[in-house]
């Protein structure tokens, strides 16, 4: 590794101590008892609730730096292992528009960003019907930042513990609408197990800000009949915007 490269990581690796997001982990002292590290072990553990809650805060604190040095090194779900690149997000940060999808394929893992490959190629088409373009007025990002192996859905649980990160980059963006790409995006957004069928064509809400929902492109490759039904969620989200821009 280079020497910028070094420093970098020493870097990243301070800022994630002063955080209190690093491995709890010590090598053990020559001479030390066992039983002592079970002590101290089970007092860092008791309350796994409260160390989740101060983990959220500290994340909900962050600025884009903190927060992107953060998610590349985090360690709290299993994913951390499979992954080859986190995948944070890109794209516009002052966006009124932004589209959250399910988490990243093997071409986002490698690139380190979302919708790339056809279905990135899809999702720009989609955005272009509505006059939008990626990197200008629309950020882009998933549920979870690293990829699921075999691109299967993320469990609850990784949804649960890479929400602090999507909720601070709700809450810096500060977006007017969001589009929940597919089930995935719009179950864990909406806090449902509803059929996206049934979610559809309603305007909804996260956090205060309005959510609708439609298909995700990887869907849509599969399932072309369904780009009629894209197109009409497509205009129901323009029209929405125009009424929020108007309004505000």
């Amino acid at each position: 590794m280079t020497a910028a490269g070094h420093s970098r990581r020493a870097r990243r690796n301070e800022i994630l101590k002063e955080l209190g997001l690093t491995p709890l982990w010590r090598a053990r002292v020559s001479g030390e008892d066992p039983a002592a590290l079970v002590e101290s072990s089970e007092q860092v553990v008791s309350h796994p609730a409260d160390a989740a809650e101060e983990r959220r805060s500290k994340i909900l604190r962050m600025g884009w730096d903190e927060l992107k040095i953060s998610v590349e090194g985090c360690i709290a779900c299993p994913l951390c292992r499979s992954r080859s690149r986190t995948v944070p997000g890109v794209g516009d940060k002052n966006a009124d528009w932004l589209c959250i999808g399910e988490g990243p394929g093997a071409e986002e893992d490698a690139r380190g960003e979302p919708f790339v490959g056809p279905s990135g190629k899809l999702l720009d088409n989609m955005l272009a019907a509505i006059n939008l373009k990626r990197g200008r007025d629309v950020y882009i990002t998933n549920i979870v930042k690293c990829r699921p192996p075999g691109n299967r859905n993320p469990s609850p649980d990784e949804a649960r513990q890479c929400a602090p990160y999507l909720e601070r980059q709700i809450g810096l963006i500060k977006p007017k609408l969001i589009i929940a790409l597919g089930k995935v995006a719009a179950q864990n957004l909406l806090h449902t197990d509803a059929a996206i069928a049934s979610l559809r064509g309603r305007l909804h809400e996260h956090s205060g800000i309005p959510v609708i929902v439609t298909y995700h492109p990887a869907y849509l490759l599969r399932t072309l009949a369904d780009k009629a039904k894209v197109w009409e969620d497509l205009c129901f989200a323009r029209s929405t915007m125009q009424g929020l821009r108007a309004s505000g």
